[in-house]
């Protein structure tokens, strides 16, 4: 028996089998759900209205009684029982538009050989795919040689280029594009990484057309995905564009995302997900830049571990078992197309390498991308995120490791969490008299929830003003509406329903500063224990670089009072924006920072926090804000004295 499902507000319909899940109808449908627990019920985020129809089950402790007498359902635990019609709440919309707003970054990091002006300076600016013009002698009687022989002789003798190979797709090409250019002709040489490799001719054209070479180069984050068209010629970036990963109705974290893939089809379905996202992308900035994908000579890619083994269709099952290991951390060149990126045959895919299971190639694209590796002075680089992952070291040497810091950063595990969306709260301060709130959203929309840089100043906020202690429990004593006790759970209400778009109070709770707590805990003591392995301490760091999009928008002030991030002069900490990209961009204009990369990779120690004993301990002292340990922070808790005293 089978049922039609039909979505509102999206009138998107889908038919189902009986006693399917209604998360499962929505994926087949396209339609987002928020499943921030991967569809285990947990979270409460999946809540959809059924308006007409039948479920079996969808009810939890997650949901009110005033919910469920309403209608509302999780997704993630309803079967499908009738036909029915379910309406999508506004808090699961997925709202692009900040993802393609440019961050007015309190610091902006300079990028090694950013500067296109610098490359050429210093012989560099050589991108790892160039196209070479030739005049080539016509064949005639007397001089017959075959065209590939022609070719090749040509370019060793006429441009000095040497140990040079094609592939067979290219040989059946060459003759006839040869004559229709009238051997005039330009060729698309790939470079390769060690100097005594083989150039490979990727592709010829008839006539001159080197003023149109161009490269893509893409950031595929767990949540959201970024592209920018380069043009080759001036380095100059052309158009960008960001969609959310199509993947994360199948899971917001890898881990949820893996455990998927161990299901039926779930590999096929991530890694074509992915790829749709991308091609999306591509659609978007190949039109806004006014290119021909045939144009486009190479792409570069960066993602986690996790992400690249997706986009490959490799197996990631075991980065999630003891002992961790992924399939590789190195990938060859290969041809976009290969995996249904669309664009020509004859473009070439260049995936960042990874160094563990958990620090994978959009961080070491980062590290590249910030400079920090020709630089003397002893840099934290921080990515904050689900799976937040930090470098610390210099250009002498380098030490690695990943926290699992959880969802808390990007929204999940939060009652009211939600991405940097409209409506979001952003920023807040609090009346340290009347302890009445003011907040304000992403876009100055009526609220709906809390993103990641919100909940930090909220955190900061209330424990300066003796709302929550050190522990992020409430302070019972103080007699406010405000604060009150709801199904046994301590809160804080920042929006009365009525001035809200969910119709429902939006609260701070006691569990979801606990979540926070352990989230900013793994990152700091991440810090602490790969600081301690070395013999150092975090009063010897000189620098900190923040990557990332979370990092562009967090209050540094509020991310030191929690303990998010170690007290240090603000001078000294920059922020990055998307490294990942950066480096994806700096790899596509010179083909000297991929040689430099592999030399990265190989002076870099990771470290597997589980198996590192110190890491607990550091790891317990840090379940409080802003530590347990108040000499990791003077001024803060000089300052929260003194506000205690006004």
């Amino acid at each position: 028996m089978t049922y039609s499902v039909k979505f509102l507000p999206h009138n998107v319909s889908v038919e189902v089998d009986d006693n399917e899940s209604l998360i499962r109808a929505a994926m087949e449908a396209g339609v987002h759900i928020n499943a921030s627990c991967g569809g285990g019920g947990v979270c409460g985020k999946c809540r959809v209205l059924i308006e007409e129809g039948n479920v079996e089950g969808g009810i939890s402790e997650q949901l009110s009684a005033e919910d469920q007498d309403k209608g509302y359902r999780l997704a993630c635990m309803s079967q499908i029982a009738s036909d029915i019609v379910v309406r999508i709440p506004i808090e699961s919309e997925i709202d692009t538009s900040r993802l393609n707003q440019m961050t007015g970054s309190r610091h902006t990091a300079k990028a090694v050989y950013a500067n296109v002006d610098e490359l050429r300076q210093d012989g560099l600016f050589i991108p790892p795919v160039e196209k070479i013009y030739l005049e080539l002698e016509p064949a005639t009687a007397e001089d017959n040689q075959a065209d590939v022989a022609r070719l090749i002789n040509h370019l060793r003798l006429k441009h000095d280029e040497h140990r040079l190979t094609m592939n067979l797709a290219l040989i059946r090409k060459i003759a006839d594009i040869i004559r229709e250019g009238e051997f005039k002709v330009t060729v698309t040489i790939m470079r390769p990484v060690r100097e005594d490799g083989k150039n490979e001719i990727v592709n010829i054209e008839p006539f001159d057309t080197t003023d149109r070479n161009f490269a893509i180069a893409v950031d595929i984050g767990t949540t959201t995905v970024f592209g920018q068209a380069l043009d080759l010629q001036t380095g100059e970036v052309l158009s960008q564009h960001g969609e959310f990963n199509s993947q994360i109705s199948y899971g917001e974290d890898v881990i949820s995302r893996i455990i998927f893939t161990e299901k039926g089809d779930g590999l096929e379905i991530l890694h074509q997900k992915v790829i749709e996202t991308i091609n999306t992308i591509l659609d978007k900035i190949v039109k806004k830049a006014g290119i021909g994908r045939h144009e486009v000579t190479t792409i570069t890619l960066a993602g986690n571990s996790t992400m690249t083994q997706l986009l490959l269709k490799i197996n990631p099952s075991y980065i999630r078992r003891d002992p961790y290991v992924p399939t590789s951390v190195m990938y060859p060149p290969f041809h976009a197309s290969e995996i249904g990126i669309a664009l020509a045959d004859h473009t070439v895919a260049l995936i960042y390498p990874g160094v563990s299971s958990y620090v994978g190639g959009d961080i070491i694209a980062g590290v590249m991308a910030s400079g920090m590796y020709r630089s003397s002075e002893l840099t934290l680089y921080m990515d904050i995120g689900t799976n937040a992952e930090i470098v610390i070291g210099h250009k002498d040497w380098m030490v690695c490791a990943a926290a699992s810091a959880g969802p808390a950063f990007e929204g999940g595990g939060v009652k009211f969490g939600m991405r940097a969306s409209k409506g979001a709260i952003e920023d807040f301060s609090i009346d340290p008299e009347t302890y009445e709130p003011m907040i304000i959203t992403v876009g100055n929309k009526k609220a709906k929830g809390i993103c990641g840089s919100g909940l930090i100043i909220l955190a900061a906020k209330l424990l300066e003003t003796g709302v929550i202690d050190s522990r992020g429990k409430f302070n019972r004593n103080l007699d406010i509406p405000r604060i009150r006790k709801t199904d046994d759970i301590w809160e804080y209400v920042l929006v009365y329903k009525e001035n809200t778009q969910i119709d429902r109070d939006i609260t701070i709770t006691e569990p979801d500063l606990d979540n926070l707590i352990r989230a900013k805990g793994a990152m700091y003591s991440a810090t602490l224990t790969l600081l301690e392995e070395i013999g150092l301490t975090i009063h010897d760091l000189e620098r900190v670089i923040l990557a990332g999009g979370f990092g562009s928008y967090v209050d540094l002030e509020s991310a030191i009072t929690i303990g998010l991030l170690p007290e240090i002069e603000p001078e000294k900490v920059t922020y990055l924006g998307n490294g990942s990209l950066l480096g994806c961009k700096i790899n596509s204009l010179t083909n000297a920072l991929r040689r430099d990369v592999a030399n990265v990779v190989n002076m870099m120690t990771n470290f597997e926090l589980a198996s590192t004993t110190s890491y607990m301990d550091h790891y317990m002292g840090a379940l409080f804000l802003p530590h347990t340990e108040l000499n990791y922070f003077p001024k803060v808790k000089a300052r929260l004295e003194r506000l205690r005293k006004l």
